[in-house]
């Protein structure tokens, strides 16, 4: 089982840059990205999408949309996302 890094807004910016080293790897990485269905939750996700290209190589971006925001993410969406994605940003906006 691969490993998962949580990211924090908040954590301290060296806990942050250790994380770049390695995850680039052939063509770049396969960015998913997970949108709860809240309001504008796509806008700022499209957002996150092109910094994340400008900082990175990106080989392919897989974009999910849960069903509604109160409930989980589906079984299918994340075993997609498994297969699709090398690392998956989520998030919620309103």
């Amino acid at each position: 089982m691969g490993r998962i890094f949580l990211v924090v807004p908040d954590a301290p910016l060296e806990d942050v840059a250790q994380l770049k080293a390695n995850r680039t790897v052939g063509d770049g990485i396969r960015l998913g990205v997970l949108d709860n269905s809240k309001g504008n939750a796509d806008h700022l996700l499209n957002f996150i999408v092109e910094g994340v290209k400008k900082e990175f190589k990106v080989a392919s971006v897989a974009m999910k949309r849960k069903p509604a925001s109160s409930a989980a993410a589906t079984t299918r969406i994340l075993d997609e996302l498994e297969k699709e994605a090398d690392v998956v940003v989520s998030a919620m906006a309103d």
